[in-house]
C-alpha cells in the first residue's frame, strides 16, 4: 500500500512539474491522433496505405523527447500513460455524445441528412478496435521512444548540445514511430480493413519517415524548450526527489 501511495505521489508531483502548455499539447495530440486515424490517405499507389494520424503524431513524440531529456524516461512514460488515460476518457465522452439525439450542422443536405448524421456519429464514436489498437500501439511506442532516447543520451559525451538532443530524438522517433505504425496497422488495418502485410510495413515505414522529417523541422524548437526549462529550473520539485542523472 505504501508503494502505491508513493507512486501516486510521484505522479502528482510530476504532472504538476510539467509545463501546462507542453502537457496540453501532448494530450491534445494524442486525442487528435485517435480521431484522425479514422481517415485513410489516398496515395494513388496500391501497396502504400496511410492514415491521417501521421499528420499530428509528431507532436506527441517531440513532447516525449522533451520530457525524457528533462525528467528522464520513467517520468516521460508516466506522463504518456496519463495522457493516454485522458484520451480514453474523451473516447467515452465522444461515445456518449454520439448517442445523444440530434443532428450535426454539416448533415443539413437535402435527402442525405440521416446518412451524413449517422456517419458523423460513427466517426466520433470511434470503433472499439481502433481505440484498442491505437492505445496498445502508443503505449508500446512511448516506452520504446523514451527509454531508447535516454540510452542514446547516455552514450553521448556532450549531452547538453543541440546535436546530442537531435541525434537521440531522430533515432528514437524513427524506431518508435515505425513500431507504433506497424503495431496499429497489424492490430487494426490488417484484421479489420484487409490491408496486406506489405501495406502494413509500407505504412509503418513511410509514416516513420514523415515523422522523422517533422522531428528534424521542429527539433530546434524542442531543444529551446528543454534549455528554457533547464535555465528556469523548471520541474525541480520532481527532479530533486525522483530525478535520473544522465
Amino acid at each position: 500500500m505504501s508503494k502505491i501511495k508513493g507512486f501516486f505521489k510521484e505522479c502528482f508531483i510530476l504532472i504538476k512539474s510539467v509545463p501546462p502548455l507542453l502537457l496540453t499539447l501532448f494530450v491534445i495530440s494524442i486525442i487528435l491522433m485517435n480521431i484522425f486515424a479514422n481517415k485513410s490517405i489516398d496515395t494513388g499507389v496500391s501497396f502504400i496505405a496511410l492514415d491521417a494520424g501521421i499528420v499530428i503524431s509528431w507532436v506527441a513524440f517531440l513532447s516525449m523527447d522533451i520530457l525524457t531529456k528533462r525528467f528522464g524516461p520513467r517520468a516521460a512514460t508516466i506522463v504518456s500513460i496519463f495522457a493516454l488515460l485522458i484520451n480514453l476518457l474523451f473516447s467515452l465522452l465522444f461515445l456518449a455524445i454520439s448517442f445523444i439525439p440530434g443532428v450535426w450542422s454539416e448533415s443539413f443536405i437535402d435527402g442525405s441528412e440521416n446518412i451524413i448524421n449517422n456517419a458523423l456519429d460513427r466517426t466520433f464514436r470511434g470503433s472499439w478496435y481502433i481505440i484498442l489498437g491505437s492505445s496498445i500501439a502508443f503505449a508500446a511506442s512511448a516506452f520504446i521512444n523514451n527509454f531508447l532516447n535516454f540510452l542514446i543520451g547516455k552514450l553521448i559525451k556532450n549531452n547538453k548540445s543541440f546535436t546530442a538532443f537531435a541525434l537521440r530524438s531522430y533515432i528514437s522517433t524513427f524506431i518508435a514511430q515505425f513500431s507504433d505504425n506497424l503495431i496499429f496497422a497489424l492490430i487494426v488495418s490488417h484484421f479489420f480493413f484487409g490491408w496486406s502485410i506489405t501495406q502494413c510495413l509500407m505504412c509503418a515505414l513511410i509514416g516513420a519517415i514523415f515523422e522523422l522529417v517533422s522531428e528534424i523541422i521542429f527539433s530546434p524548437l524542442g531543444y529551446k524548450i528543454v534549455r528554457k526549462m533547464e535555465d528556469e529550473n523548471r520541474g525541480h520539485e520532481y527532479l530533486d526527489l525522483y530525478g535520473v542523472k544522465e
